[in-house]
């Protein structure tokens, strides 16, 4: 007598089941390795901790980009729905500086995200996609709170990013000997924007030149991981 064989796997369903399940597992071993050690992890101890293959891991994201991509895309997105969500705020000077501490605090909570704020992902269309529609709606924030009069005339949308390293440099630099000084930093910051406090400032970045920042911080992540 012989036995049937299951539907999922006489038609190849068990090996797409499985293909899913190996996929959220790594997925979600790098979540949680990036944010509480940084993008630094080598693949195979991803791999190790997620219980797959180095060729499983490898087969479905071929570059450490598209692993990155992939596991912060949930953390892209609420980037995108906070800025939506300043942009709600009826008083737009509020939303601005409720956003910047949002994303700074965002940053703080996962020391992988912190990284990747100030990285570009070019292949990665979905995650690009989101951090463009953040950007373009910040710009819009931008603008109103300087129609209140109270964000500074010469802030442009530029600045956030320049903010964002800003803030890394002083996660990385202060860890856990001091983890709330960012808190400080960011303070500084927001008053600077105001515009009582205003004074005149040297010329922003173009967009172009803070692409091309943002890309050298990633092809320097790059070279450290080829160096070590």
């Amino acid at each position: 007598m012989t036995s049937k064989a299951s539907p999922s796997t006489a038609d190849g369903g068990g090996l797409r089941v499985d293909a899913e399940r190996n996929r959220q597992r790594i997925v979600t071993t790098a979540r949680a390795v990036f944010a509480e050690e940084g993008l630094e992890v080598p693949m195979e101890e991803i791999a190790r901790r997620a219980g797959v293959g180095v060729g499983t891991l490898y087969r479905r994201y071929p570059t450490r980009g598209d692993l990155i991509a992939a596991a912060f895309e949930p953390k892209m997105t609420a980037y995108a729905d906070a800025t939506r969500q300043a942009l709600a705020d009826p008083d737009p000077w509020h939303g601005f500086c409720g956003y910047v501490e949002r994303v700074c605090a965002m940053q703080a909570g996962d020391r992988g995200f912190t990284t990747v704020l100030t990285m570009t992902f070019p292949t990665a269309k979905q995650f690009e996609t989101e951090r463009a529609q953040a950007f373009a709606d910040f710009t819009t924030l931008v603008e109103r709170a300087k129609a209140t009069g109270k964000l500074r005339a010469d802030f442009v949308a530029e600045d956030l990013p320049m903010f964002q390293m800003a803030n890394a440099g002083v996660l990385a630099a202060t860890a856990d000997a001091a983890p709330d000084t960012w808190r400080r930093l960011v303070g500084y910051l927001i008053q600077a924007c105001a515009a009582q406090a205003a004074q005149p400032l040297p010329e922003p970045p173009t967009p172009r030149e803070m692409y091309r920042a943002l890309l050298r911080a990633t092809h320097h992540q790059r070279d450290r991981r080829t160096t070590t």
